[in-house]
């Protein structure tokens, strides 16, 4: 019984992420089928409005990166069983969005707004790629167990999880973190770019560069000297293309 739970709980979570993901698309992209954008809402007066939108990027910051920590897990696992753990942290990013896009307080002073037709096509192709490269990468590196399924299907199967192997397919061969890559370009890719639009790009960036600084310990710890050697030939965030007999 408590296999077939776990299993329904890792669907809805995922689930759940997969909406939250579809809302982040439109809710930073300022599209018109959402009733909330990051340029459309509630305002409040500026001072007010820095501070709610910084508070609400550090809630997604710290829910982010410390349910993510080896010593966090641990000690989260004598709580929840380890079959859910990736699943209960699916979900809470995904409620750590929600709030966002509920709370978030529009600062609607222009930063820059391109007028030319083809630069703004360009802007908007650079946006649906950022997002593009975001999915494509969870698949490289599988995207059913970042996010949770593929470890309440195996515990539904009675099947231990494989031990982790180090991979580098095809994004990854050039950039170390691909998706957090994807996501900077989505953030920042727009053709009216407001105040309260580019708070969120930079404050999710700093958020970025955080994580990437502990998950990149972790990955050491587990990799050892591969990962060390991997760090000098794969840029962080952009592609670093050794020249030819190095």
């Amino acid at each position: 019984m408590a296999r077939a739970v776990y299993l329904l709980f890792g669907i809805l979570a995922y689930l759940v992420f997969f909406a939250t993901f579809l809302y982040l698309v439109a809710f930073v992209g300022d599209l018109p089928w959402v009733p909330r954008t990051v340029d459309r809402g509630p305002e409040a007066a500026l001072p007010a409005a820095i501070a709610i939108d910084l508070g609400l990027i550090a809630l997604f910051g710290l829910q982010h990166s410390v349910m993510a920590r080896k010593g966090f897990k641990a000690a989260w696992t004598r709580i929840v069983p380890q079959p859910v753990e990736r699943s209960f942290y699916v979900l809470f990013a995904s409620l750590a969005l929600i709030l966002l896009a509920l709370f978030w307080r529009p600062i609607p002073l222009e930063v820059w707004a391109i007028a030319n037709p083809a630069a703004v096509y360009a802007m908007w192709g650079l946006f649906g790629l950022g997002w593009l490269i975001v999915l494509i990468s969870t698949f490289l590196i599988n995207h059913f167990e970042l996010f949770g399924l593929h470890q309440v299907w195996a515990h539904a199967r009675r099947q231990e999880l494989p031990a982790p192997t180090f991979r580098t397919p095809f994004f990854y061969r050039s950039v170390r973190h691909p998706i957090y890559a994807g996501f900077v370009l989505a953030f920042f890719a727009t053709p009216q770019m407001t105040a309260g639009h580019l708070l969120l790009a930079a404050g999710m960036t700093v958020y970025i560069l955080i994580a990437i600084r502990y998950e990149e310990r972790d990955l050491v710890g587990l990799f050892g000297e591969r990962y060390e050697r991997y760090r000098g030939e794969a840029g962080m965030l952009t592609p670093r293309f050794r020249r030819r007999g190095t």
